[in-house]
């Protein structure tokens, strides 16, 4: 008998079981002992039937693993290494595709795979793998990325910051209890809108021979980078993020110099921070201050300034980080610990063409466009030292 045909008969034998049951009930709802012997040979025949079923699905997977060949003759190319995984949406091969054709066309051939990239002002979602990578340059060109606390988000972030803390007071023996009051305030990350043009000329786009991707993804991502460091450093949070050095809402003012900077004045600025915040503080200067920094000894001659031994890492003052930008402004040094600065990242940029407004000169308009947001969300954790105007 075979599998098939056993499950036919388990399955009326399981309704043949269930019609007894209901037809052999007394008006207590219960079976007599005869009735009640006959339902349960009926129970014991269909899982003698189960078993028999099992079996026989064991020995016939057995028999199909048998019968493999030892040997499988080659029909391809041997792959090396672990298979390539598959991937869907816009980390697809076809999607990626699809892209660099719709480029190439001016978007004349758009393909099928792009429309789940459309946005509302039609433009196409950058894709997937081209995402990452050009989020690999905005970190790499940008020294508040690498410091800061990204945070992806989907809408309005808001996070809780206590306002004031409770404080610890003496009591004597069977005194009243002292309650001091908690306030906690909210800071919002929203998203501002941030986009690059650049114009390509079509032979560019129609030579294939012309790296397109990366020449877009380096552009851009300079472009992108350059314009977020210098808003998370001196943004005015209007229509932009509130950045770091920002007059109000940006780190606090540790002091301000009459005279030249001076060696003291540095080691002023790593005590005007908190203890908790120096084991992760930094320095964040412009390139025209660090020439004089370096230029800086201690009591005993040696210079304060200690250079990088090693491929990547950060050159040191008095022993902490320091990174420069030419975005800094050259009238402050800030010292603190930035993973206080929050950015708020909507994480997905789109491309636009733009067919129409160069067609005459024979070029094609592309824009990069993101949504980012940054504030430092407390303030005591960035020092900020105001240096005398030249």
């Amino acid at each position: 008998m075979t599998i098939l045909e056993l499950r036919e008969k388990r399955n009326t034998a399981w309704n043949a079981a269930k019609a007894f049951l209901d037809s052999h009930r007394t008006e207590n709802g219960t079976l007599t002992a005869e009735d009640d012997a006959a339902y349960s040979k009926m129970e014991q025949h269909i899982a003698d039937l189960g078993k028999e079923i099992s079996r026989l699905e064991r020995q016939e997977a057995m028999e199909a693993e048998l019968s493999k060949p030892v040997n499988t003759p080659l029909t391809s190319k041997p792959a090396t290494g672990k298979q390539k995984e598959e991937k869907s949406g816009r980390a697809s091969d076809a999607y990626k595709s699809g892209m660099l054709t719709a480029l190439r066309t001016n978007f004349r051939k758009v393909s099928d795979v792009l429309q789940e990239g459309v946005d509302a002002d039609g433009g196409y979602l950058v894709p997937e793998e081209y995402d990452h990578r050009l989020i690999k340059t905005l970190k790499d060109g940008n020294i508040m990325r690498h410091l800061g606390h990204i945070i992806t988000t989907s809408g309005e972030h808001k996070i809780n910051i206590a306002a004031t803390e409770p404080a610890a007071a003496w009591i004597e023996e069977g005194g009243a209890l002292q309650f001091s009051d908690a306030s906690f305030a909210q800071i919002l990350l929203d998203a501002h809108k941030l986009h690059v043009a650049i114009k390509v000329t079509e032979e560019l786009l129609y030579d294939n021979a012309f790296n397109l991707e990366n020449y877009i993804i380096e552009e851009f991502g300079k472009a992108l980078s350059n314009a977020e460091e210098d808003a998370f450093l001196n943004g005015t949070g209007v229509g932009q993020p509130l950045g770091l050095f920002a007059a109000t809402g940006g780190g606090q003012v540790a002091g301000t110099l009459t005279a030249a900077l001076k060696a003291d004045d540095l080691f002023d600025l790593v005590y005007a921070l908190k203890r908790p915040y120096r084991k992760n503080a930094a320095f964040i200067m412009n390139d025209r201050t660090i020439a004089l920094v370096r230029k800086f000894k201690d009591s005993n001659g040696a210079y304060i300034w200690q250079p990088s031994y090693q491929a990547g890492e950060p050159d040191k003052i008095l022993g902490y980080n320091v990174y420069t930008s030419e975005y800094a402004p050259e009238d402050a040094i800030a010292f603190g610990d930035y993973s206080y600065y929050n950015i708020g990242d909507r994480g997905t940029r789109s491309f636009k063409q733009l067919t129409e407004l160069f067609a005459g000169n024979g070029m094609i308009g592309f824009v990069a466009k993101e949504r980012v947001d940054g504030k430092l969300i407390l303030p005591e954790a960035v020092q900020i030292l105001k240096l005398r105007s030249e």
